[in-house]
């Protein structure tokens, strides 16, 4: 642009630093072009569900304001209307909302660009909104940021992520009681151990899904405690001793989501513990995710030479060489996203730690990372869902299997004792025959006790 017609692009904003040159049709002004110009280290941006937390966060102060008494009805609507058009039209973007994810730590370029955003759609012929003085009312970035990270994460948590995990585990449920019947070798050490259904296997999937899904909910009462109104330190400066309870307030009823003042406004400005609280959770549900997607993998393997004890369902191929190759990509895919998660939570943790004295400030990273976790959480469960309910049990092929499983002999260990169930075990496996038949040679139970004995049905 920097042409002789690239001055017809441009147009000349001042802030308290002086005059910036802004792109002619950009929606926001000087502070978040400054911003543009400083910060370069990534081409990450802030996603949009971040963005507009802020974004109705200035609505609700706007609202929250006029009822006390600080703001004009006129200026209150016109702030209004702005951020109900950002919210209805396709404008949280990025060439609206453009400043890098590494930034000022608090998040205050953040803050200002969606400050001069709102200013420049409120302002008209008739009246002038100011993005500091107006939008900015009653607030700081310092409480802004984390507000809006409590409010992206408790709105993930109940509209998306315990709905994906409540699903998940109902699919899993549901595909265990089709495979109540369907008996299988069991594994240790990935060594044969003693058999089980399919329906004992994938309960203990549920089970750990069920265990992040409660602690999930646990935690959103605590997550859903809001900074807003503690201003730049925890104090409330320049807000209106009122504006925390009824920010909360107004909030809760417009979202219908459990918002409510932080119990502490000083630990909500300088610390991200409730972040790191849920971040948690995510990691603990990765680790299951990945379990039940490695379990998919193994048990899928082969088709000829692996374990071959399920078969997925083929989905596109898997080779650009080999014909024929189908892989289980969606397993694998849902292990890429667990992996992403658990290194999110560390980069959380250490975000979280940088609470120096009254401020956080690797609060954007935080926030980036946070809502990253939470979509591919919700993503991930979702898409794995599919995959266990299409999956179907290779039920030859286990019997099969079965019926070689030298560990069956641990149920002769109490008739007959654990050295003399080792020896038919050894010699079993050596011969490459049944328990059966060398129990039936080296105990002095008739082989149809040994049978009953044997059954692997009773045996789960």
């Amino acid at each position: 642009m920097a042409n002789k017609t690239g001055v017809k692009n441009f147009r000349t904003e001042k802030d308290s630093m002086g005059h910036v040159k802004v792109p002619k049709d950009a929606l926001y002004a000087a502070q978040t072009q400054r911003a543009v110009n400083n910060f370069t280290i990534s081409s990450l941006t802030l996603p949009p569900d971040f963005i507009r937390q802020i974004i109705l966060i200035k609505q609700t102060a706007a609202e929250t304001n006029r009822e006390l008494g600080e703001l004009s009805k006129t200026k209150s609507e016109a702030i209004v209307k702005a951020t109900k058009q950002l919210l209805r039209n396709d404008l949280i973007n990025q060439q609206n909302f453009p400043i890098d994810v590494f930034q000022t730590g608090s998040g205050t370029s953040t803050n200002m660009n969606v400050n001069e955003v709102v200013a420049h759609l409120a302002s008209n012929k008739r009246t002038s909104i100011h993005p500091n003085d107006d939008v900015n009312m009653g607030q700081s970035s310092n409480d802004v940021i984390p507000t809006a990270i409590s409010m992206m994460a408790t709105e993930h948590l109940v509209e998306k992520l315990t709905p994906a995990l409540e699903k998940l585990i109902n699919v899993i449920n549901a595909k265990g009681q089709s495979l109540k019947s369907v008996v299988k070798t069991g594994r240790t050490h990935l060594m044969d151990a003693m058999p089980l259904t399919m329906q004992q296997e994938l309960s203990a999937w549920a089970y750990q899904i069920e265990l992040s899904l409660k602690n999930l909910k646990n935690i959103i009462p605590q997550i859903s405690e809001l900074a807003q109104g503690g201003t730049a330190i925890g104090t409330g400066i320049n807000s209106s001793k009122k504006f925390r309870a009824q920010f909360a307030k107004n909030l809760k009823s417009k979202t219908g989501l459990p918002y409510k003042k932080s119990g502490n406004a000083f630990a909500s400005i300088a610390g991200q513990d409730n972040s790191v609280a849920v971040s948690g959770i995510l990691n603990t549900l990765a680790t299951a995710l990945m379990k039940i997607s490695n379990d998919l993998r193994w048990m899928n393997s082969g088709p000829v030479s692996g374990l071959g004890e399920v078969r997925l369902k083929a989905i596109q191929p898997g080779s650009s060489i080999m014909p024929g190759k189908v892989n289980p990509v969606v397993p694998e895919a849902v292990t890429m996203a667990a992996a992403q998660i658990m290194g999110n939570h560390t980069s959380i943790t250490v975000g979280a730690q940088a609470g120096n004295f009254q401020l956080n400030v690797m609060l954007p990273m935080i926030a980036y990372n946070l809502h990253q976790s939470l979509e591919l959480s919700a993503n991930a469960a979702s898409q794995i869902a599919v995959t266990i309910n299409d999956f179907e049990p290779n039920t030859d092929f286990l019997e099969q299997q079965l019926s070689k499983n030298a560990i069956l002999a641990t149920a002769l260990a109490p008739e007959i004792g654990y050295e003399k169930a080792s020896e038919v075990v050894y010699r079993a496996r050596k011969e490459e025959r049944s328990i059966l038949d060398v129990a039936v040679e080296l105990t002095n139970l008739s082989k149809k006790e040994l049978a009953r004995i044997l059954d692997p049905k009773k045996l789960t």
